[in-house]
């Protein structure tokens, strides 16, 4: 049923792969034209789904791989896997320090990043934008390496896997900024927009992804372990805190469980 998808250059599946991860954000911004307001234990809920489904990919989709690939070539198998991964954490690190944003559920004037006058809508879009860069990234990284046949554990089942991990978990991404939006009194259409909105990057980076590592073959440990790195930096620093905030860990907890048994499962099933 597939089989035209894998006569595709890997540019095309990338970008393929990733616009079907932006569909699920566009369709969890969608939500908006349905409810005013998503109850706060299925926000958690899923939050920490998104959680262990970055996770488990993480792990499985990204950092293994690399390792595999490290070792198959001869070299020191921990090393290029540890540089980017910790690469990948400073990177969202340092653009979590500069790009203006602000998380779901906090005021404008909570924002992070370097003062400016936005209004907190741009500021919100940001914030979801910001944690769809990594994931973009991991999808073009993944084909990219199937393309350049560096190892048998990069397989383009598993690199469809990793995409259809990162859309499932980007519907609750997308309703946590148009819902939050619409409850502050602006428009179902609008609302939408901006939700939408913040996983269009997703297709910018996963190509930027797979012509980076087709170019420049011998950086693919590398990449894979800092789309890896960047990715943990989100689970850490905003999607675990932000699904506990309101003092569901248990259903966070439940959440995070499940999601990273969802993509083991796909990424050990169709990798």
């Amino acid at each position: 049923m597939l089989t035209w998808f894998t006569t595709l250059s890997p540019i095309w599946q990338a970008l393929l792969a990733t616009c079907f991860t932006w569909l699920f954000t566009a369709l969890g911004a969608a939500v908006v034209f349905f409810f005013k307001k998503i109850n706060r234990k299925a926000l958690d809920a899923m939050l920490g789904f998104a959680a262990g489904v970055m996770i488990a990919a993480s792990f499985w989709s990204l950092l293994a791989p690399a390792i595999v690939m490290v070792e198959e070539a001869g070299g020191i198998k921990w090393l290029p896997p540890l540089i980017g991964f910790l690469s990948g954490g400073i990177f969202l690190w340092a653009a979590d320090k500069i790009l203006p944003h602000v998380h779901p559920g906090f005021p404008a004037n909570e924002a992070e990043g370097v003062k400016t006058s936005w209004q907190r809508s741009v500021l919100l879009v940001l914030a979801i934008t910001l944690h769809n860069i990594p994931e973009g990234l991991a999808i073009g990284v993944a084909f990219g390496a199937v393309a350049a046949d560096l190892s048998s554990t990069a397989t383009l089942g598993g690199a469809m896997a990793l995409a259809l991990g990162i859309g499932i978990q980007n519907f609750p991404e997308g309703a946590a900024v148009s819902v939050p939006l619409r409850r502050e009194g602006m428009s179902r259409r609008k609302s939408f927009m901006y939700g939408q909105a913040s996983g269009l990057v997703e297709p910018v980076a996963g190509v930027l992804g797979v012509v980076a590592v087709l170019l420049m073959q011998p950086l693919l440990p590398y990449a894979l372990s800092f789309a890896a790195g960047a990715m943990i930096y989100v689970v850490a620093e905003e999607l675990i805190p932000e699904s506990q905030a309101e003092k569901h860990s248990d259903v966070a907890t439940i959440g995070l469980m499940m999601g990273f048994a969802v993509m083991m499962t796909l990424d050990v099933a169709l990798g």
